[in-house]
């Protein structure tokens, strides 16, 4: 089992910047892709940006040239720094792991942008 556990959500204006983390725990010595997604209300989760193990990355089009992912495997922990943050980019933001046994969720974090 691996647990997930997310921090660095809050409250931040337009233009601004916040960095979520984001630590696994448990049975984690064979995760492969980390990554966040969010859901704003109404709205499905969609993803934000993943990284595998060796640190190739995914992003989605609307967060490009503004969010960062990075991981550290040694802390077993996967960051995202968000610039340049916009309205749109409020939501809840959950953490994700997986390995070959599953796919597993933290409990997300609330970011709210406000204009």
């Amino acid at each position: 089992q691996v647990q997930l556990v997310e921090s660095g959500g809050g409250l931040v204006q337009a233009g601004g910047s916040l960095r979520l983390s984001c630590a696994a725990s448990g049975i984690i010595f064979d995760i492969n892709t980390m990554g966040w997604y969010r859901q704003a209300p109404g709205k499905q989760r969609e993803l934000v940006a993943v990284i595998t193990r060796s640190g190739r990355t995914n992003y989605s089009d609307s967060v490009k040239g503004r969010f960062t992912i990075s991981r550290n495997n040694l802390k077993n922990t996967v960051y995202l720094q968000m610039n340049s943050l916009k309205p749109e980019d409020t939501a809840v933001y959950y953490c994700n792991a997986d390995n070959l046994r599953g796919d597993y969720w933290g409990q997300g974090t609330q970011v709210t942008v406000s204009s």
